[in-house]
């Protein structure tokens, strides 16, 4: 009778499994698939049931570098992360032998696909919706396995050593041809400020002397500065008349 109790008690702890929180199991009777059960102790018959654990959380893959032309024949290499999450664990061990290499292999598949339908300024200016576009092609080839695809982050882009240099010297150039633009818009702004001011001195009476005197006081300040007074030939002539008729 002992005998029996401890035989039946190794059984027992045999027979059970724990399923974790971020797990779910899938139970198979005689090869057939029954349902998939929630976490928690459960009990599996030895011989006659069996179960796989799937892991529900969300996984985040390094898509290796993929070499690709874009549309204005541009060689390429590109790399992202993808991030997705098992859905419905049954299909995921049913309808694919290897999720996880399944996924990886697709989304390099599409990022090479996707690299080529675009060109190079798209490629490096338009990310955001590149990753889109290669998120919604996998997450929809995906969906038979009960895989959910969250986001696709396209995190490097590189390209040929005489691509690079090409877009730095236009970049340099850009930068340049800005720097003239916006030197030119101040000598505009100056001029006109100046012309404006010219205006007012000519026509408010006085504000031309006041001026001189204000320049004349700010060269003072400086004892290094020597000023010199042109005084016009006028006036030394009539200066000369006065002494001769008084000699």
């Amino acid at each position: 009778m002992y005998f029996i109790l401890i035989l039946v008690l190794i059984v027992i702890l045999v027979s059970i499994r724990q399923i974790n929180e971020y797990q779910r199991g899938v139970k198979f009777r005689l090869g057939r698939f029954v349902k998939t059960i929630n976490p928690g102790w459960r009990l599996i018959i030895p011989l006659i049931e069996s179960m796989q654990k799937i892991d529900m959380r969300v996984k985040a893959v390094d898509v290796p570098y993929q070499k690709a032309i874009t549309k204005d024949n541009v060689s390429v290499s590109v790399n992202a992360v993808i991030y997705y999450k098992v859905r419905d664990a049954a299909k995921a061990l049913i309808e694919v032998e290897n999720f996880y290499y399944a996924v990886s292999q697709l989304a390099q598949t599409t990022m090479r696909n996707v690299a080529g339908e675009v060109t190079l300024d798209d490629l490096l200016g338009e990310r955001e919706t590149i990753s889109n576009r290669i998120k919604e092609i996998v997450d929809t080839a995906t969906d038979p396995w009960g895989i959910q695809v969250n986001s696709v982050d396209l995190k490097d882009i590189t390209l040929p050593e005489d691509m690079e240099r090409t877009i730095a010297k236009q970049a340099e150039a850009e930068r340049e041809k800005r720097a003239v633009i916006i030197r030119a818009e101040g000598e505009v702004i100056a001029a006109e400020n100046m012309a404006k001011a010219a205006g007012i001195l000519s026509t408010k009476e006085g504000a031309l002397h006041l001026r001189t005197l204000q320049s004349i006081n700010d060269i003072s300040s400086d004892q290094s500065n020597t000023i010199i007074f042109a005084i016009p030939l006028e006036i030394l002539r009539a200066i000369e008349d006065w002494r001769k008729k008084n000699a």
